[in-house]
């Protein structure tokens, strides 16, 4: 049952209701991590497989001599960390598998077919490329992706290379915080609370399990999103129109013509999105981008909200040279249909043509069964304690699963009380495989597509394994930072008391904020959640907010920052042929992020204080 706080408790008073200080050195030691991995990431543009080492070196440092955890502490919980940080890679691995083998097959290409040629305008290929396609990558694979394949698809169909990459960027927003089926809640918001023994102590005696808080957590991060983030396919096409056309005469009439079907593009998108956040965070945008795109795509194919002209970019010869890079726009032969081509070819298989001799139904079936199948893994019991080895009774016969194959768990690491565990079979990792399995014979693929398309998979886990076996330890450290010792605190609550007591009761404003802080410098909303969860819980303790709001408002932060993280920024920029305008993208993207999270803060005031104060 939800516990009601009031703003009578002290900001400044801990769990135990003691007051504590913090002196200066310690406030400054606890942040040098994060500055620390700020400034090499975001001020000397390094990246995390650079930044990252070092960052986890300083949290050592400072743990054993400011904090003064024994050795085995600090090994023990980067080694948690590390756990973690291999089922990230696991889901990263499926989810990319996944991806290149529909792209080797040609089946991704046929998806964008069936988007693109519903019609020439620029504005409704926003619309459905931009944000519907952007934010169903993003449910599947998340990890940046979306940017990086929608971006060169958009630059195929004629836009400017720096158009193509904004409409990427602002169109996958939504579903960045359910994104790679819902890893930034499970992994980044639920793993590391429940690995806090206070925080887990508090979520318990409020009445939920850590399970029950996190989707909790999910649903109001969906109301954020739904209420803010309608308005996205509307704020893309603005974005598109007013910096893309006519360059001696700017105006925003063209996004006002298409605002009816923006809007309700965005409304076909949150209700269903919001709905299904109800029951897992894997679902929400998946099921929003499917369903809201199956809904918008059958109302223009009504003839329903088409405009009435169709709008285009100025002449090519009109264009700004800052617009494109390397690759010129429209002259971008399709790669996935000409590597799966040559693929089959070589092996003597079917030609390129015959590659794309693929029907709509068939090239989305491997993404209906994954969702079906995380459906049934997640809601029909037993399965779901059974995925994750509990004993499964059937007929009075006791089947107990092998504990390695479904679970990798390890307790009191080095004599701690710390532990770590992989889910091998229940996490969306394995069944994204599975689908990826499937998607071989369904498409008839030849040895030299598969070879391919697991070898890209591969290839592309290298730089964030780097980064990934670094941050979260670093994480956990500054996490476990006071578990070694009755009494002590972590540099994670030391951080969350000092930012309470200095902003005080404006603390929801800025919630959203600290999230997109902590993306747009980890380029990840998951590692973002995982660095700052625990500090916007600590911080809504300590002022006596709703956690649920706090921890919500961290979930979508995560997602704004996503615009102008570095990590994705370079990634889409590198595909269209625009290196080196980086800059010029994310001052772009700072309109909607500045927008983004001021309506967040803003509701977060009014959910925090006016509408649902009572709330855990």
């Amino acid at each position: 049952m939800a516990r009601h706080r009031t703003t009578e408790e002290h900001p400044s008073v801990d769990r135990t209701g003691v007051n504590t200080v913090v002196s200066p050195v310690e406030l400054l030691a606890a942040a040098t991590p994060l500055i620390l991995a700020g400034v090499l990431l975001v001020g000397f543009l390094w990246p995390a497989t650079r930044a990252m080492p070092i960052a986890w070196v300083a949290a050592v440092v400072i743990g054993l001599t400011v904090w003064g955890m024994p050795f085995e502490w600090i090994i023990a919980a980067s080694i948690t960390g590390a756990m973690t940080a291999v089922q990230i890679l696991w889901i990263v691995f499926g989810a990319l598998l996944l991806l290149y083998t529909l792209t080797q097959a040609g089946a991704f290409d046929r998806i964008n077919q069936g988007f693109a040629r519903i019609s020439d305008d620029r504005r409704v290929q926003v619309i459905l490329l931009g944000f519907f396609l952007a934010a169903f990558i993003e449910g599947a694979a998340g990890f940046g992706t979306p940017a990086a394949v929608v971006a060169p698809l958009l630059l195929a169909l004629g836009f400017p290379a720096l158009a193509a990459v904004i409409a990427a960027l602002i169109g996958h927003v939504l579903a960045v915080t359910y994104g790679a089926v819902g890893t930034p809640i499970i992994i980044g918001i639920e793993n590391p609370l429940a690995a806090s023994e206070a925080t887990n102590e508090a979520i318990t005696a409020a009445g939920y399990t850590v399970q029950g808080y996190s989707v909790e957590v999910a649903v109001w991060a969906a109301t954020y999103h739904a209420i803010a983030g309608f308005v996205l396919p509307l704020f893309a096409v603005a974005m598109v129109v007013y910096f893309f056309g006519d360059p001696d005469e700017r105006s925003l009439k063209p996004a006002w013509e298409v605002a009816p079907l923006a809007l309700f593009s965005g409304i076909s998108f949150v209700v269903p999105y919001w709905l299904s956040a109800q029951i897992s965070a894997e679902f929400p945008s998946l099921v929003g981008a499917m369903v809201g795109g199956a809904i918008v795509v059958t109302t223009l194919k009504a003839g329903y909200l088409v405009p009435d002209e169709e709008w285009d970019f100025p002449p090519r010869s009109e264009w700004p040279s800052h617009w494109v890079g390397t690759i010129e726009p429209g002259e971008v032969d399709s790669s996935t249909a000409r590597r799966a081509g040559d693929a089959a070819v070589a092996d003597g298989g079917t030609s390129a043509a015959d590659v794309h001799d693929i029907s709509l139904l068939r090239a989305w079936t491997p993404y209906v069964l994954l969702v079906t199948l995380l459906v049934i893994t997640r809601v029909v019991e037993p399965l779901p304690g059974f995925l994750q080895g509990e004993p499964l009774e059937i007929g009075g016969t006791v089947i107990t699963a092998h504990q390695f194959i479904f679970t990798t768990t390890w307790d009191r690491i080095l004599g701690t009380t710390l532990g770590g565990e992989i889910s091998w079979v229940y996490v969306p990792g394995f069944w994204l495989v599975v689908c990826a399995v499937v998607a071989i014979p369904l498409y008839k693929m030849n040895g030299s597509q598969v070879k391919a398309a697991w070898a890209e998979a591969a290839q592309k886990l290298i730089a964030p394994f780097i980064a990934l076996v670094f941050v979260i330890p670093m994480v956990q450290i500054m996490l476990q930072s006071g578990a070694h010792a009755a009494g002590a605190e972590s540099m994670i609550f030391v951080l969350a008391q000092a930012t309470a007591d200095l902003v005080g009761p404006a603390y929801p404003f800025i919630s959203a904020l600290i999230g997109a802080l902590g993306a747009a410098m980890a380029g990840s909303n998951t590692v973002s959640n995982i660095t700052f969860g625990g500090f916007q819980f600590e911080a809504a303790t300590q002022l006596g907010l709703p956690t649920q709001l706090m921890v919500g408002a961290q979930a979508v932060g995560g997602a704004i920052g996503n615009l102008v993280a570095i990590h994705n920024v370079v990634a889409a920029v590198a595909t269209v042929g625009l290196v080196g305008q980086e800059g010029r993208v994310i001052r772009l993207n700072l309109i909607p992020l500045v927008y983004y999270a001021t309506a967040v803060g803003v509701l977060a005031l009014l959910f925090s204080y006016v509408f649902f104060p009572g709330l855990f």
